[in-house]
């Protein structure tokens, strides 16, 4: 029979194409991985303080005993999983061995004030609760307090258990997952279940989770290892200091699971020096992580005059890389800072600044230019700017607006349906999510954040990017950190101050740096002010927290206002 006098075909319909069907389950990362890549290696500097040595096949078989000790506990599906634990192999069977049975694996951010804690904790409804020796104190501090939490499970051998924990019935993850069988067959589920979810950093008011599904997960890997995203492949070996807690580590886990790389956790010893011997011993092609714990590793370079011998890239996100920052790591040390952009709600991932052909016959200093862009973005991840009325702006690098962004792998409402719908809807009907950026495109379809939308300064109707301002601060030889803000002035509404830290054993006095704006900026955005001081006030994933900054500078008078 011919599929034209074929009754079961219904022409009112598009033809199906006749395809396996599949659901894509975070379980079939690790079983790819342990099938393709049984021997690729996961090591991980512990915080019992030695390195442990496992692989992709130990992984595997471990996930599975995690499996069935997580179905001992009769969880509900859906039920969630919290984790309060640094990057290492614990934390990463947790990831395929929770969202695998169908619960929810929730990574808690050891960071936040006990409080937030607890407030998180209790929202999320957490029934079991991992965690580091290292986060004992801190357990203790919210356990009596989190009601739900009906299971505790210290990620250690059982003779590291203390004598009197004050926690009821706490368990030693060792003895817990070694008394299970290591056979599971893993279940099939809908690819749109929750797999793990991630709160946000909660600056204003109380934070609000971001629910992902295995499906989102398993196209944002494929979409993370994409060679124009982070390029991954079973040749490299991958350092991610950006925390399992934040955001799923930018999900490098389920990427390099994907691709079957080696992967290298750095456990809570992020200082430049262990970070940098982490890197050569285990010969690190790839590290990803936030400015700050860069700032530290180039310190410790400059400081002992060391070279890199196998890091050829870094993955830098969270907040705006200054340009001295990445001129250091490509003229200094022959590293490639491929400059990225996302949030909790994307995933993370929405751009990464990798260039195309045409650009790569640009002198060093055009080519920087780029480079100093968060990027294009990764297919799966499609965005647009617009102005107030929301009418989308052109693509020429000089029109700013409100970065609204959308695909499979960007929320389309929080946990719990908090704060309502959080999309604008276009014309058509699709509904775009309002990240609180401001920023370009480019023609070539390269994005920059000129600016959170909240921390933009206007003086006299036109607008000033205090990320400028910041990165001009930065490049200054004395300056080890730096943060612009908007003080109130009765004639311009509003004029930037830059607020500095020095860096230790350095002279620097305001005018100095004021001097430095000079041809480097247009004279009417060169910041009033330097106020000096010992530290900016950084969050639980290392921003800077300038709600809190300006708190700070609540008597602060701008001179001559």
């Amino acid at each position: 029979m011919s599929a034209d006098t074929n009754p079961l075909i219904d022409r009112r319909f598009p033809m199906l194409g006749q395809m396996q069907s599949q659901p894509l389950l975070i379980s079939s990362l690790i079983v790819h991985a342990e099938r393709h890549h049984a021997g690729g290696e996961i090591v991980s500097r512990r915080v019992e303080g030695d390195i442990h040595r496992s692989s992709w096949g130990e992984i595997a078989r471990r996930s599975r005993q995690v499996a069935h000790a997580i179905d001992s506990l009769n969880l509900e599906q859906g039920d969630r999983v919290a984790t309060l634990a640094w990057n290492g192999y614990r934390h990463l069977e947790l990831y395929f061995g929770v969202s695998g049975t169908g619960r929810v694996l929730h990574t808690l951010n050891p960071r936040l004030h006990p409080e937030q804690l607890v407030w998180i904790v209790n929202h999320a409804e957490d029934q079991a609760l991992c965690f580091d020796m290292t986060f004992l104190p801190l357990v203790k501090a919210v356990a009596a307090k989190c009601p739900t939490v009906k299971h505790w499970i210290a990620l250690c051998d059982a003779d590291q258990l203390p004598a009197d924990s004050g926690i009821p019935g706490l368990k030693s993850y060792e003895a817990w997952i070694g008394a299970q069988p290591d056979t599971y067959d893993w279940p099939t589920f809908d690819e749109n279940s929750a797999s793990s979810m991630c709160y946000t950093s909660g600056t204003t008011g109380n934070p609000k989770a971001a629910l992902y599904s295995h499906r989102s997960t398993l196209l944002h890997a494929f979409g993370a290892a994409l060679p124009d995203a982070m390029c991954l492949s079973a040749r490299d070996s991958v350092l991610p200091v950006v925390p399992m807690f934040h955001v799923n580590a930018w999900g490098l886990p389920y990427a390099a699971a994907a691709v079957g790389c080696k992967l290298v956790f750095p456990g809570p010893a992020l200082d430049g020096k262990s970070v940098y011997e982490l890197i050569e011993a285990e010969k690190v092609t790839m590290a990803a992580g936030v400015p700050t714990v860069w700032q530290m590793l180039l310190g410790h370079l400059q400081a002992n005059k060391l070279k890199f011998s196998t890091l050829n890239r870094t993955v830098i996100g969270g907040s705006a890389c200054p340009p001295a920052m990445i001129s250091a790591f490509n003229d200094q040390y022959g590293v490639e800072v491929l400059h990225a952009w996302g949030m909790t709600e994307m995933s993370p991932l929405g751009t990464v600044c990798t260039l195309k052909n045409a650009q790569l016959a640009l002198s060093p200093e055009e080519q920087l230019k780029v480079r100093l862009k968060q990027g294009r973005a990764i297919f799966g991840a499609d965005m647009k700017i617009v102005n107030e009325a929301g009418e989308e702006l052109p693509w020429d690098g000089k029109s700013y607006g409100d970065l609204l962004v959308r695909g499979p792998w960007i929320i389309a409402s929080y946990f719990k349906g908090e704060g309502g719908d959080p999309l604008r809807y276009d014309a058509q009907g699709h509904g775009w999510f309002p990240t609180g950026d401001v920023a370009t495109i480019d023609a070539d379809g390269f994005m920059q954040i000129t600016d959170r939308s909240k921390d933009v300064i206007k003086s006299g109707g036109e607008w000033i990017s205090s990320i400028d301002v910041e990165n001009i601060a930065m490049a200054h030889p004395s300056v080890a950190m730096a943060a612009c803000v908007g003080m109130k002035h009765p004639k311009w509404d509003e004029r930037p101050i830059v607020v500095v830290v020095k860096k230790p054993g350095t002279e620097l006095t305001r005018e100095e740096l004021l001097a430095f704006y000079e041809n480097k900026i247009a004279k009417w955005q060169i910041p009033d002010d330097v106020v000096f001081v010992d530290a900016i006030p950084l969050g639980a994933t290392g921003k800077m927290q300038k709600m809190t900054l300006r708190e700070q500078l609540k008597d602060y008078v701008l001179p001559g206002a």
